[in-house]
């Protein structure tokens, strides 16, 4: 189903208030218990948890950027803003991740205090984890029917949340039944490798879609399927297919019989627009160029209908 601007901004705005408050509650209640607890790794959880805070904000304030409509100095949208918001939030993620692994580190090298009331600290847990399950389900629901690859990265973060937030818990339980304080300090070290390699991964994904790169071959498939429908339309070649938040921006040159009138031309290449639309979902734009059939010039870019054929 494609997705409107409007819808698209509208979801997400609800996805970065639910998250924004959803998290805020979490962040407080495990810090303030980890405090209490003197518990490293819950008050890690609580710093992980302030990070998506932070997203949630800086979400809100992105998705004013991206409902503008295009204009003479962005001829294509403002949607590379939500990209761009995904790469940094990855920097943020990644030094948070990285703050934690290095104080823990300083305690457990410092000697570990016990672990106070532990009972709390163990209810509070079992709450965050309950929150992040509810939370993650709610970014993942969103950022699919916004297509959003900004909410899909939230959702992704928040599902790692809920490893973080069991490891919390068995780290406690650890402490509270054996007596072993240096389990806490492990964990939170492991729980900041598990933030880092989050933090890695959305950078990698937002980063290919700021490159306008794509590792998916179905949706070429989909655009030779396409040409291949139409009467009059072969040789789809030099196709190049980029997101923009979301929407695929396709190019594509075509082959038609030489004797064909421009008028002609343009009807087929129509028709192959609209095949394409019919196949496949959030398309920003499409232009095709019409090259008369024979005409095996060499290409600087794109990919011919072998290389789009290929199998991932």
């Amino acid at each position: 189903m494609t997705t409107g601007n409007s819808d698209k901004t509208k979801y997400i705005r609800n996805a970065a208030i639910i998250a924004l408050a959803g998290n805020a509650v979490l962040t407080v209640l495990k810090i303030i218990v980890g405090t209490i607890s003197k518990s490293g790794a819950m008050i890690g959880d609580g710093i992980d948890s302030s990070t998506d805070v932070l997203i949630s904000i800086v979400t809100l304030f992105v998705v004013r950027i991206i409902a503008k409509p295009a204009d003479a100095d962005h001829p294509w949208g403002h949607g590379r803003a939500e990209t761009v918001a995904t790469v940094i939030l990855s920097f943020i993620i990644f030094f948070a991740g990285a703050q934690l692994i290095v104080s823990s580190v300083t305690n457990l090298m410092s000697g570990v205090q016990h672990i106070d009331r532990s009972g709390i600290a163990i209810a509070v847990t079992l709450i965050s984890i309950v929150g992040k399950i509810l939370l993650a389900w709610s970014q993942f629901v969103i950022g699919k029917r916004a297509d959003s690859v900004m909410i899909k990265a939230n959702a992704k973060n928040m599902a790692g949340d809920v490893l973080i937030s069991s490891s919390v818990l068995i780290g406690l339980v650890i402490s509270a039944l054996a007596g072993a304080a240096y389990a806490d300090a492990i964990i939170a070290i492991l729980i900041g490798v598990w933030v880092i390699k989050t933090a890695v991964s959305i950078f990698i994904e937002s980063n290919l879609e700021l490159m306008d790169g794509n590792k998916n071959r179905e949706p070429y498939h989909i655009i030779v399927e396409a040409v291949n429908a139409v009467r009059g339309a072969s040789n789809p070649h030099r196709a190049r297919m980029r997101r923009i938040a979301g929407l695929w921006d396709i190019d594509l040159d075509i082959g038609v019989d030489p004797k064909c009138t421009v008028k002609e031309a343009h009807e087929i290449a129509t028709q192959v627009e609209k095949e394409i639309k019919l196949r496949l979902d959030n398309i920003y734009d499409i232009m095709i160029h019409v090259e008369p059939h024979g005409d095996n010039a060499a290409e600087a870019y794109g990919l011919s209908e072998e290389e789009m054929n290929e199998k991932e």
